[in-house]
Order: structure tokens, then C-alpha cells, then sequence
């Protein structure tokens, strides 16, 4: 439970090593050592260097579980597993893929596994935490999506629907949380600084990992339902969300 200053005492990062949800445990352990639950892709070699860095970061204890996104049947057990060493006070919710985009559209078994991975997974994931916040009568979940979902785009249309989709999703389950003292932040973020994005030409308003982190922290903080990294992002799709189709298409977004 959070504590009488509202610092956690526990974290569950499903997705366990992305680096963005770490570097959110790392803000959050700025305030105070707390349990960390990592839940990564089994034999993921990414999760020793996750591990150590939340151990580096100040965590209390360090528990890493197998997660597979695809195996949705498996996903119960993952989250008995994560729950079984006591309450989980946040929950991020911060694995996904995006592959070649315009292969995407074109190749049915890619197009299918972004979707498995980061909406179907995320739905499945997202209503088991909902019901074992409830049972535990408190939580808070963090949902990373993107700006990407906002408004849909040509170039990499494959991905955005699958973050539109995951968007939607978690601010209903915000919605439906909301009178159970449970609280659902989701996260837009452009583009972020992190291995997966080094091969990508950068974007303007590109930002550090570190940035998303104290945005989204200081956002729980307030009890914030959405957030856009960084914030003139949501002025730039308040815009966007209202340019009609055809002169949208022409746009170089």
C-alpha cells in the first residue's frame, strides 16, 4: 500500500526489462527502497541488466517471473505469481513491438502479432490487474501507450491502431476502477531515446526516457488520468485530431 507520504511499496513491471518502465521504477525508488516485480519474456537476455538495475536503483527485494504476451492462457498464473509475495501497489503495463511499419500492412502474421502483443495482451493483462487491485482494495496501473494512437497515421498505421485500441481500453478500465480507489494513469509519449528507437531518424520533441519517468511520477502523484511526453504534444494532437482526412494525408507526420 502507499505509504502515508504516497511512495508505493511495491512495483510490478510487466514487460520487465523495457527501459522506459524501468527508468519509472527508478523515479518512483527515488523516494524510498519498495519491491520490484519483474515480469519478462522468458529466457529474455535483457533481464539480469534489469534486475541490477533495479537493484542499483535502491530496491528493497528484486523478484523476476516469466511473461509471455502471447500466451494469454498463461497470463492468471504470471499475475497469482506477482501478487503471491503481497500487494502489488503499481502496476505498468509497458511491453509492446513495433516492427518494420510498412511491412506491417503488407505481411498478415506481422500485422497479427503487433496486435496479439499490444492491444490483446494488454486488454488480458489490464482486467486481471483491475480485479486483483479490487480484491486488495487499492492500485495503481500505468499504461504506456502512444501519440501514435491519438490519431492514426499512414506511415505507420499497423502500429497506431494497436496503441488506439490499448488507449481506449485503459482509460474505460480507469473509468471503471475509479469508484474502487484504483487509479489508471495512461501515458502518450512521442518518440523516446532507447535501443529500440537509436535505428529511427529522431523526431522533433524526442525525448530521454529519464523525462517520461518524472512525468509520469509526478503525474500519480496528482492522480492524472492521461499525460502526453512531452506536454505541448497534447496542444500538437488537440490540433491534429480535427485536420480533415485529406488535407491530414498531405501532412509529414
Amino acid at each position: 500500500m502507499f505509504n502515508a507520504v504516497g511512495v508505493p511499496q511495491s512495483i510490478l513491471i510487466l514487460g520487465g526489462s523495457s527501459e522506459i518502465g524501468l527508468a519509472i521504477a527508478t523515479e518512483f525508488l527515488h523516494s524510498g527502497p519498495m519491491r520490484v516485480v519483474l515480469a519478462t519474456v522468458p529466457n529474455d537476455p535483457a533481464a539480469p541488466a534489469a534486475v541490477a538495475t533495479m537493484e542499483a536503483a535502491g530496491a528493497s527485494s528484486v523478484e523476476q517471473i516469466d511473461f509471455d504476451a502471447l500466451d494469454t492462457d498463461s497470463h492468471p498464473a504470471v499475475l497469482d505469481a506477482a501478487f503471491a509475495g503481497g500487494d502489488i501497489d503499481v502496476a505498468i503495463v509497458a511491453f509492446g513491438i513495433q516492427g518494420d511499419d510498412e511491412q506491417a500492412w503488407q505481411d498478415q502474421k506481422l500485422a497479427v502479432l503487433e496486435a496479439d502483443i499490444n492491444y490483446t495482451a494488454a486488454v488480458s493483462v489490464g482486467v486481471l490487474l483491475g480485479e486483483r487491485m479490487r480484491a486488495q482494495g487499492h492500485g495503481q496501473i500505468i499504461a504506456m501507450s502512444s501519440v501514435a494512437g491519438e490519431r492514426v497515421r499512414r506511415s505507420n498505421f499497423v502500429y497506431g491502431s494497436t496503441k488506439a485500441g490499448l488507449d481506449g481500453f485503459y482509460l474505460g478500465l480507469g473509468d471503471a476502477l475509479r469508484p474502487e480507489n484504483i487509479r489508471v494513469l495512461v501515458v502518450r509519449p512521442g518518440q523516446v531515446r532507447t535501443r529500440l528507437s537509436a535505428h529511427v531518424a529522431e523526431a522533433p520533441l524526442t525525448v530521454d526516457k529519464e523525462e517520461v519517468a518524472a512525468r509520469v511520477v509526478a503525474a500519480v502523484g496528482k492522480g492524472k488520468e492521461v499525460i502526453w511526453v512531452p506536454g505541448p504534444f497534447r496542444f500538437i494532437m488537440m490540433v491534429l485530431r480535427h485536420v480533415p482526412r485529406p488535407i491530414f494525408r498531405k501532412l509529414p507526420v
